[in-house]
């Protein structure tokens, strides 16, 4: 056996080092190494630049500044990076500037949730310290990816130079006229204690106590004779009805119930609402179309006031009974039939979803809305106005933050008008090649049929812009282009000395102001 042949020397093998094993974990960090130290992506764009290079753009949309790296993140960094590092080796000069969304309530939740209760300027300072943290772990980790880009120079949504061209395109926007104020309904999450976009409302199943409930008609024909019914999920609203809205073409029954009483309902669901309430039809008086009674006043079940009748084509006959109860103050459809048909906008509500003493009952002040839905029942069976009710399961928004409910509540906000700006935008729009092609058409969509957007969320925090002040003698809304300009200055200034603006809540004198 020892003297069997060795085979392997009989054969002529190359000689190479490079090793059997990739040894990755070892092996990456020392190679990321190397491309840092020497400057590597500077290199490339550099000489991409200096041979005249055509320039391949890719704007970084930005991750929050709220937490380390997830997949989601980590996903959407390196696709971006294989995109840019495929078109660099095509020729392009593709410089990549990673940027970070430093504004909005993810960030603000996560400092309120630790310390409650601070003030918003030291909320506001704490805001910048937890962005700064995790602006520093994510570029970490976004490099030991191997992401390419110009990682000492990102742009911050709270850099002063990029708060400042926030605050120039506001002030062209005062001086066209685009801005206004006005007290509307907007998603309001109590949990977080602010508006949301709708990109921040996630949704998931709800269970709400669904209500029919008579309010006795006091003028027209059917005066004293019957009563119009609606059904709500939302019981707490009631409070802010000031509204029953029909449809002007569908039929309503008015007739005589099992309970000898008349009422109004929409003919196709005569037979839905006697399964729910256990009211069955006995005589029909008529027949009448939504539009014969637009115009007449109901009574509040509970409240010393009346409640108008009025038209809307959003009315349907899948659910309740073809009359639907209008708070203007509390839904999106509700708000524009109320402007209308000249209803005003009540939402007796606060930040903390509690209602206020303009909930018109002194037991309901300081209630949880949603806790007083319990309580709005009882008076209305006390006061005999309340005729079935049920358990509705339907999907609901929520907070994607605080993952409470939210709710719908007028406040006072400044909006940009679109009309001025809607031509040139569609315009633009159609300049874009988009892919896939579809993308066009969902935001052209929403463009032309927006008609405002929310300029400031009522955040402790909120975005980059001017003071709005309030004139103490007449309360009127003052917003000033040349204020917002020396603004702007005064940000530049704090950049050069290297601090920040001070930021209070209480707003300088009239006088102090500039014009």
């Amino acid at each position: 056996m020892s003297n069997a042949p060795n085979y392997k020397d009989t054969l002529t093998l190359p000689q190479t080092s490079f090793p059997m094993r990739g040894d990755l974990v070892q092996n990456e960090p020392q190679r990321l190494a190397i491309w840092e130290k020497s400057g590597l992506y500077a290199k490339i764009t550099a000489a991409r630049k200096a041979a005249g290079a055509p320039d391949f753009i890719l704007h970084d949309g930005p991750p929050f500044a709220n937490g380390d790296v997830h997949m989601g993140t980590a996903l959407n960094k390196l696709l971006k990076d294989m995109v840019v590092k495929s078109k660099t080796m095509a020729g392009f000069h593709a410089p990549f500037v990673p940027g970070w969304d430093c504004h909005g309530l993810p960030i603000e939740f996560k400092v309120v949730k630790q310390a409650a209760g601070l003030e918003p300027a030291e909320i506001r300072r704490r805001c910048e310290e937890f962005a700064k943290g995790f602006i520093d772990i994510q570029r970490a980790s976004f490099r030991r990816l191997g992401v390419f880009g110009d990682w000492e120079k990102p742009y911050l949504t709270m850099d002063p130079a990029y708060e400042a061209s926030i605050l120039r395109v506001f002030a062209k926007l005062v001086e066209n006229g685009s801005i206004y104020q006005s007290k509307k309904p907007v998603q309001w999450s109590y949990g977080a204690q602010t508006a949301l976009a709708e990109a921040e409302v996630e949704y998931a199943d709800k269970v709400s106590p669904a209500v029919f409930v008579k309010f006795p008609i006091v003028t027209g024909e059917l005066a004293g004779k019957a009563s119009m019914v609606i059904w709500t999920t939302t019981p707490w609203t009631l409070p802010a009805n000031l509204g029953i809205a029909l449809h002007p073409e569908f039929t309503y029954v008015v007739g005589k119930f099992s309970d000898g009483e008349t009422y109004v309902i929409v003919r196709e669901l005569l037979e839905a609402f006697t399964e729910k309430t256990g009211l069955a039809l006995a005589e029909t008086y008529s027949d009448i179309k939504g539009k014969e009674l637009e115009g007449a006043e109901a009574k509040h079940p509970f409240l010393d006031r009346t409640s108008k009748v009025i038209l809307a084509n959003f009315v349907t006959t899948e659910t309740g009974t073809g009359a639907v109860h209008i708070a203007p103050g509390h839904g999106a459809d509700d708000y524009l039939a109320g402007q209308q048909n000249g209803l005003g906008v009540l939402s007796p509500v606060d930040d903390e979803g509690l209602f206020t003493a303009e909930v018109g009952l002194d037991e309901l002040v300081g209630m949880h809305v949603f806790k007083s839905n319990g309580r709005i029942i009882e008076i209305l069976a006390e006061s005999g106005h309340l005729l079935g009710q049920e358990e509705y399961k339907h999907s609901y928004p929520h907070c994607w933050r605080s993952k409470t409910p939210i709710i719908f509540r007028a406040v006072e906000q400044f909006f940009i008008s679109l009309e001025t700006l809607r031509g040139q935008a569609l315009e633009e729009i159609d300049k874009v090649k988009w892919m896939p092609a579809w993308g066009r058409n969902r935001i052209y969509g929403t463009v032309e049929s927006r008609p405002r957007l929310v300029h400031l969320p009522p955040a402790h925090m909120g975005r980059a812009a001017a003071r709005f002040l309030r004139c103490r003698q007449q309360g009127d809304p003052l917003v000033r282009a040349r204020a917002t300009r020396s603004r702007i200055l005064s940000k530049r200034k704090a950049r050069t000395s290297g601090s920040r603006l001070p930021m209070t809540n209480s707003p300088p004198s009239s006088a102090s102001l500039p014009a």
